[in-house]
């Protein structure tokens, strides 16, 4: 199945109440282990590549490659979406869309709102005629994850309605007490914006930092238009957890096979349990 865009699928999910997980490569067992995932669950998938992962595996290019190729040889039947996590500027957008990405995130939330419009406006022109979907972001999410970080500041519900309107994104991510990275502490999401943002901005909706998040929050967010959720830095915990066992049980292995196999199956694992906490499973 060819690489698709985000849209239909978010839109899709946001009807039925699910959400779609984007889980952010990093190398190639990332690749394999959230396709081996998606596919054995029958879930619609979004590959998460920031751009300092992007330029880490080779660039752009090569990321494209390895996921048609990876695509290719274990037989991917579900919609999988390759997206560009945070992009920084108009110009890594377009990169990203001329390498073959099937979505793009430009994150201007940094800059003052009519910035943020205009160039934010600027992608989405040049996604659509690709046919690529676009997410923009409001306020700052927390924490700090390959290079985004802030504090946290919540969106405003009538500068989500009206970004938007103005726009045409495809799907928005209002920062709403959500942070990148491990919790320091409880998560505190801001449902009460969260449904009126859901209410005004007639969009799917997307929420960052969904590592550790608990169930319940995650379903009430899902409940207020959430469709779209984020998960990295628990792969990366698992999959580390996992490696470190692997080599203070093998002090003298050297063949990275041998532990990067393991880890990639922690990876899998908990990525399945991510799509069935999202209910994105047999949804495909």
């Amino acid at each position: 199945m060819p690489l698709v865009s985000m849209k239909e699928m978010l839109e899709t999910a946001n009807k039925n109440r699910y959400a779609v997980g984007q889980f952010n490569l990093n190398n190639l067992e990332y690749v394999q282990a959230i396709l081996q995932a998606a596919e054995e669950e029958k879930s619609p998938v979004i590959l998460g590549v920031s751009e300092g992962a992007g330029k880490y595996m080779g660039g752009f290019n090569v990321v494209v490659a390895m996921v048609k190729a990876t695509m290719e040889a274990q037989g991917t039947t579900v919609p999988v979406a390759i997206h560009l996590d945070h992009g920084s500027s108009f110009e890594s957008c377009a990169k990203a869309i001329h390498a073959g990405f099937t979505s793009v995130m430009i994150d201007a939330s940094h800059d003052p709102f009519e910035e943020n419009i205009a160039v934010t406006s600027k992608v989405v022109e040049l996604a659509h005629f690709h046919g690529v979907s676009v997410e923009a972001e409001l306020g700052t999410v927390g924490g700090n994850e390959d290079g985004v970080q802030g504090g946290i500041m919540y969106a405003d519900t009538n500068e989500c309605k009206e970004l938007v309107q103005r726009t045409g994104v495809d799907c928005l991510a209002p920062a709403l007490g959500s942070v990148h990275g491990p919790y320091q502490g409880e998560p505190n999401l801001g449902f009460k914006e969260m449904e009126e943002i859901n209410t005004v901005a007639g969009v799917p909706l997307v929420l960052h930092g969904g590592t550790g998040i608990p169930v319940a929050d995650i379903q009430k967010a899902i409940s207020y238009g959430t469709s779209k959720i984020n998960v990295n830095t628990e792969n990366q915990i698992q999959q580390t957890k996992v490696v470190r066992e692997v080599l203070e049980a093998n002090p003298e292995m050297i063949d990275p096979r041998k532990y990067l196999g393991p880890g990639r199956d922690a990876i899998k694992d908990t990525v399945i349990g991510k799509m069935r906490e999202f209910g994105s499973s047999s949804k495909a």
